[in-house]
């Protein structure tokens, strides 16, 4: 084995519960592990990355990862971790939000090369679950498992005794579908174990009884802690809504935004966990980042480890750029015209804007009436006045003379000029 799959999660803070001999198991032949991503969306978002990367991590110890995309469970929705049921999907929405899933996941790992005993498989237990009929589920399925054994999951209870909106039999049935799922790949693929968040507990936990009972075989479960942040807010998520993991949802500038701003307790959770640094180069980047936190030295190789691992190398020398932008004293019309419009509103968003017409432009407009008048920038002319005689005043991060006339050559990226008084006090103006 290339290493020990446990030990280097444990290292990573990323095994919640193991069922006892798993790892045994690991160390001593060739494993077949999966875990399931249910279609709620058509991509996937930062909080699916640490199931990912143990996939990968599966993949590098020498074993053979799966990854289930739940065609059929998403049709119900896991009631784990929710007090009320989710809305159910369209078949169309279903499908698209299939499609997209795997696309996603294919970006990570390799489902082609490979050693044939060790090659990732990607599998959707709808192809197992579409002609099984209910009669037939409930009698070689259902009767293996009993009701109290059920029930007594934290998921049920929780719903049962009052939170939330109660539970349906739909979501009740959830972590019997699942554990079938487990129990097909058990008997079809030689798979033994499986790994989920730690909310998966009770439903993984279903499929080795459901393996125990139906089949007479062991399977195994690993379980890692949720991610949190450390001022408790939730993991993955801005005011602005998820950071995704596709560059169209989530542009990468805002991506590596994410990672680069992390608190100094958060980036020393997420080094380990979203990167493969190995342990000394994590306990060196810590301790380096403890002698100067301001220079942030731990946030920088998170936030470069990450994005180039799901956007590429180029992408995360574009998103460094532009994060300089914010702090740069000067940027050279080339460097604006690198980045499309888009980005740059990113880069600058909440900044108060208006938008002119850029034939207004092309005779040029006088500096204080296009301060002014034109873009309401500063509220009256003797302000723009001061403002003139302070030198605060920049156009595209550039100081000007009192007798500047704004033109077209002024426009950067196609569509925009930028404005700015003193060192944060920026103003967009949009040309169309």
């Amino acid at each position: 084995m290339s290493y020990d799959f446990v030990k280097e999660l444990q290292w990573r803070g990323m095994i919640h519960d193991i069922m006892p001999d798993t790892e045994e198991l690991l160390n001593s032949e060739t494993v077949s592990g999966y875990i399931g991503f249910d279609p709620t969306a058509d991509s996937l978002h930062i909080g699916s990355m640490v199931q990912i990367i143990l996939l990968m991590h599966l993949q590098r110890a020498g074993h053979r990862p799966i990854a289930l995309i739940g065609g059929a469970t998403g049709m119900i929705g896991d009631p784990s971790g929710k007090s009320a049921e989710r809305n159910l999907l369209t078949q169309e929405i279903l499908d698209k939000n299939i499609a997209g899933v795997k696309s996603v996941i294919s970006r990570f790992i390799d489902f082609e090369g490979g050693a044939e005993e060790t090659r990732a498989q990607l599998v959707n237990n709808y192809d197992w679950m579409k002609d099984f009929s209910l009669i037939d589920f409930a009698r070689d399925i259902g009767k293996h498992i009993t009701v109290n054994y059920m029930m007594a999951k934290d998921s049920v209870k929780k719903r049962v005794s009052g939170e939330g909106d109660g539970m349906s039999f739909t979501e009740f049935t959830y972590q019997l579908f699942q554990g079938y799922d487990f129990l097909h790949l058990y008997e079809n693929m030689n798979c033994k174990l499986q790994i989920g968040g730690s909310d998966q507990w009770g439903n993984i936990t279903t499929g080795t009884e459901l393996v125990r009972r139906k089949a007479g075989g062991k399977a195994y479960a690993i379980t890692t802690p949720l991610v949190t942040k450390a001022d408790g807010t939730k993991f993955g998520k801005t005011e602005s809504g998820n950071i995704w993991l596709d560059a169209d949802k989530t542009s990468v500038y805002k991506f590596y935004q994410f990672w680069i701003t992390a608190t100094d307790e958060d980036a020393i959770s997420w080094i380990k966990i979203f990167t493969f640094l190995d342990e000394q180069t994590c306990k060196d980047l810590i301790e380096e980042h403890a002698k100067d936190p301001g220079y942030r030295v731990l946030q920088k190789r998170l936030a470069e480890e990450v994005t180039v691992m799901v956007h590429g190398q180029e992408a995360y020398e574009t998103a460094v750029e532009a994060s300089k932008i914010l702090f740069s004293k000067k940027v050279s019309m080339e460097q604006w015209n690198r980045f499309d419009t888009e980005t740059l509103l990113e880069i600058f968003e909440g900044v108060p804007q208006t938008t002119i017409s850029k034939s207004d432009l092309e005779k040029g407009i006088e500096i204080v009436p296009f301060l002014t008048d034109v873009t309401d920038f500063l509220p009256s002319n003797s302000e723009a006045r001061r403002a003139l005689k302070e030198n605060s005043l920049a156009i595209n991060k550039e100081k000007f003379e009192d007798d500047k006339v704004v033109g077209v050559e002024d426009v950067i990226a196609g569509s925009l000029i930028l404005l700015q008084r003193g060192k944060k006090n920026y103003f967009l103006v949009l040309v169309n």
